[in-house]
């Protein structure tokens, strides 16, 4: 009987360390952002087709990345790593442009949906919302 107890008591606390580690690991702060542009603006030239990526300073901590997926859905994600997040540091677009790198740490991001891809990346990108309203692209939280 007092096996069974220690065994549960320690399945509990087994469970309550990995919640605990999981929910502190690369955790990205909420920033307001609020992005819009005309999908003609020449910062977004390459956009026009699937696959493209491109940058946008001045939002999020660090930055925002838009991608298109080769299906024409639009993702955006913040251009921080969630690698040492409390450093900020931007995610460099690979060509061609499905990836993105961290280059202080070398963690290498999917453009598709955000997952980690290369080590020591464990955490998906911090994602935001993107609305296509005519020809006016908005990204926001």
């Amino acid at each position: 009987m007092m096996a069974v107890k220690w065994r549960q008591i320690t399945g509990l606390w087994l469970l309550i360390l990995s919640i605990w580690g999981c929910a502190k690991e690369n955790v990205l702060p909420d920033l307001p952002v609020n992005f819009s542009a005309p999908i003609s603006d020449p910062r977004l030239n390459r956009l026009s087709t699937g696959g493209g990526a491109v940058a946008i300073n001045g939002y999020g901590l660090a930055g925002l990345i838009i991608y298109r997926r080769i299906d024409g859905a639009y993702m955006a994600y913040d251009r921080c790593s969630t690698v040492n997040p409390e450093q900020r540091n931007p995610l460099v677009i690979d060509e061609p442009s499905i990836t993105a790198t961290d280059p202080v740490s070398g963690a290498k991001y999917l453009l598709e949906d955000g997952s980690p891809a290369k080590a020591p990346a464990k955490s998906f990108l911090k994602r935001y919302q993107v609305i296509l309203a005519g020809n006016t692209i908005h990204v926001t939280n």
